[in-house]
């Protein structure tokens, strides 16, 4: 991989451990584990040692572990799963990640406001659950894949249980795995949306946590795999490469989160000193997992800089989109009311285990002159 890459929140780089996992079942094991003779239970043995680790991750139980082809596949069938089995409303944060958001608005769900932080108003959720009947199930993500916000789940867990009781909690903790002990911190949901290429697995495999007792009705239906709640014939290697990334996350976390935390400082620090009408997009002293920086540049826009610093070897990405040839701030920014002329040169540089101080020193140091040239030369003015 040439350059400096700074975007580890969209995917990891695969551990070279995973990577050495996933090879034989790629090459050597063509078994399907559905089947009944001796190649195939080699295979359904592989993926139930992968179900055992991925379980460990989440402190769940091995039945609860459901593998899908990723963390959208997982949210999807979150929401419509028990949309479908119990006939329920969803609500969700403002912030949430499209795979939620629009099976939520397809069932003609609730969406909640966040603070200034982005987390979620545990008072308007409050009203929300207390004015609207039928509310079923409530979604709200561990960690935004924005800007690294941490929500806490157990406050959540509480104003459902004052308001409603009833109402299944789903979180989508894909951007918490590398950061965060799950076992605690998502030991309130009744759902739990993963993918391992967050966190140094491969793409195209993810997993569902569904507890026991939480009613879930199949989205893909058909052969009857993962105890019917997901049929479709499993993708072993990359089920295989999602337990051994599991592994190697709860052995290693403690430390990738304490020097990883020191980069992500160092690199604000650097930033902010450097390069004038900067500032950190969410309020001080706001949780927030050790692993994104994200910083609002005025007077540039975030296409224009990302293509600077591609230019300049770093692989980064914006805060913002662009629709129908206008870059207009991303939903999370607006939801969280940050103002429009910052939201429109804002930048998430994301790091991950495979992060070093050279990654750093080098985007310090083409950082601030890209945005110097781009107000030079191509200004963008106010908040218009």
């Amino acid at each position: 991989m040439d350059g400096v890459y700074l975007d580890h929140a969209a995917s990891t780089p695969a551990r070279p451990e995973v990577v050495e996992a996933m090879l034989p079942w790629l090459s050597e094991h063509p078994g399907n584990p559905s089947g009944s003779h001796a190649v195939a239970r080699a295979a359904r043995r592989a993926i139930d040692d992968a179900r055992d680790l991925v379980a460990a991750l989440v402190g769940a139980q091995p039945g609860e572990v459901v593998f899908t082809s990723g963390g959208t596949e997982a949210d999807n069938l979150a929401v419509d799963g028990v949309v479908r089995s119990t006939g329920c409303l969803p609500a969700c944060s403002a912030v949430e990640h499209p795979a939620v958001l629009a099976p939520v608005a397809e069932a003609g769900g609730i969406v909640v406001p966040t603070d200034a932080g982005g987390r979620i108003d545990l008072g308007a959720l409050a009203e929300v659950l207390s004015a609207v009947d039928g509310i079923g199930l409530v979604s709200v993500m561990l960690v935004n894949n924005e800007t690294g916000v941490v929500n806490d789940l157990d406050a959540v867990t509480a104003v459902l249980v004052e308001a409603a009781s009833d109402a299944v909690l789903h979180t989508d903790a894909v951007q918490a795995v590398a950061w965060m002990d799950l076992t605690v911190a998502c030991r309130s949901a009744g759902l739990v949306s993963l993918t391992g290429h967050k966190f140094g697995g491969p793409k195209g495999a993810g997993v569902l946590i569904v507890r026991s007792g939480v009613d879930l009705a199949p989205v893909l239906r058909g052969g009857g795999q993962e105890r019917e709640r997901r049929s479709g014939t499993q993708n072993v290697p990359a089920i295989v490469g999602l337990g051994e990334a599991a592994r190697l996350v709860v052995a290693d976390r403690a430390a990738t989160v304490t020097r990883v935390g020191a980069l992500r400082e160092r690199l604000e620090a650097g930033l902010l000193a450097a390069v004038p009408d900067s500032h950190l997009t969410l309020p001080e002293g706001t949780p927030r997992t050790p692993g994104v920086a994200h910083l609002c540049f005025r007077g540039v826009e975030s296409e224009s800089l990302l293509f600077l610093l591609e230019r300049d070897g770093v692989s980064a990405s914006a805060g913002s989109s662009c629709a129908s040839g206008a870059q207009e701030p991303s939903h999370v920014l607006a939801a969280m009311g940050v103002e429009r002329g910052s939201a429109l040169g804002s930048l998430r540089l994301s790091l991950g285990h495979a992060s070093g101080d050279g990654d750093v020193d080098h985007a310090l140091a083409v950082i601030p002159s890209a945005v110097a040239r781009l107000r030079e030369h191509d200004p963008v003015g106010g908040s218009a």
